[in-house]
């Protein structure tokens, strides 16, 4: 299942003002990916983040959105884990890190197992010469064709045209991915686990629930172009 058929080059993160570039091997550091998504993020899509901070206080907001990131590292490590080795690590003993595991298992279940044919990389660097740079959670072989995979977990289930900066990010990274190495990846998917609910002691009582957004054909040349034009209007804002 695990077939590095590519060799990928590092690419060291570094912080520049505040936000993160990528130092590549020509010697450039480039803008990340996110860095260029959040640049360019339309104006209602701040506002309702904003209204969305105003609803429950900022306070609040920091806390769902550090737990929500720490679940996410946790899971991310797990599934990492997975893919190096065929199989998932053991239950944690740490009821903290539970429900973490327990999504990264119903991802292997419902979205790995039997659909990933071969992983080339985890958390593989990949940049476009000069323009841009990021790191995608893997890529490989899914349903029999060549894709860019990402993980992403979630508070509450989602809808497609809430998670439009996903679809970008994939479109990023096959484009990366095809000008660095000769490929032709024109598919992403998002394997998405939505957390469980837990008790007062951890215990989970509702199992985390799997969704996954497949991104071909028209839809991904769409997105692909709007990535470009993304990009575009970056540069030109810090030209």
């Amino acid at each position: 299942m695990y077939n590095p058929r590519f060799e990928y080059s590092p690419v060291p993160r570094v912080e520049i003002n505040g936000k993160r570039f990528y130092a590549t091997p020509d010697g450039n550091k480039l803008p990340s990916v996110t860095t260029i998504l959040d640049k360019t993020k339309p104006e209602e899509k701040k506002a309702a983040l904003q209204a969305w901070r105003n609803r429950v206080g900022h306070e609040r907001a920091q806390q769902i959105t550090t737990e929500a990131a720490n679940r996410g590292t946790r899971m991310h490590t797990y599934l990492e884990h997975y893919v190096k080795h065929g199989e998932m690590k053991d239950r944690p003993g740490n009821p903290f890190a539970v429900p973490s595991w327990v999504m990264a298992q119903t991802v292997v279940d419902q979205g790995l197992t039997g659909r990933v044919q071969e992983f080339w990389g985890y958390e593989v660097p990949l940049y476009f010469p000069s323009i841009y740079a990021g790191t995608t959670d893997a890529c490989g072989v899914h349903c029999n064709e060549h894709a860019i995979l990402d993980y992403k977990q979630t508070n509450k289930p989602k809808r497609e045209e809430w998670i439009e900066d996903y679809f970008l990010q994939l479109c990023a990274y096959a484009e990366a991915h095809n000008e660095l190495h000769g490929t032709n990846i024109k598919k992403g998917v998002i394997l998405m686990c939505v957390k469980p609910d837990v008790d007062d002691q951890m215990n989970i009582v509702k199992p985390p629930e799997y969704q996954e957004f497949v991104l071909e054909g028209a839809r991904f040349e769409m997105y692909r172009q709007l990535w470009w034009q993304r990009v575009e209007q970056y540069y030109l804002l810090n030209s």
